[in-house]
């Protein structure tokens, strides 16, 4: 798992760094650079994908639902 932090770089954009395994082998490391609303749209997506009754109880308070939200849908 990678160590470095999630950074915020001096344009505004986010660099996230990820390991690469094939076949459940390292492979290398790359930094992932996105914008804030592409940052934003993944973490939308993943909080979507992740949202089951099992982990519910474990999710931390930003993929806990509002009180009178109505929630994100995704087609």
């Amino acid at each position: 798992m990678p160590t470095k932090p999630v950074q915020r770089e001096p344009d505004g954009r986010l660099t996230v760094h990820l390991w690469l395994q094939q076949d459940g082998r390292f492979s290398g490391d790359v930094p992932l650079r996105l914008s804030p609303g592409e940052a934003e749209l993944l973490h939308a997506q993943l909080c979507f994908v992740l949202d089951d009754a099992a982990t519910a109880s474990a999710a931390p308070d930003c993929r806990k639902p509002v009180h009178g939200s109505p929630g994100v849908h995704w087609p």
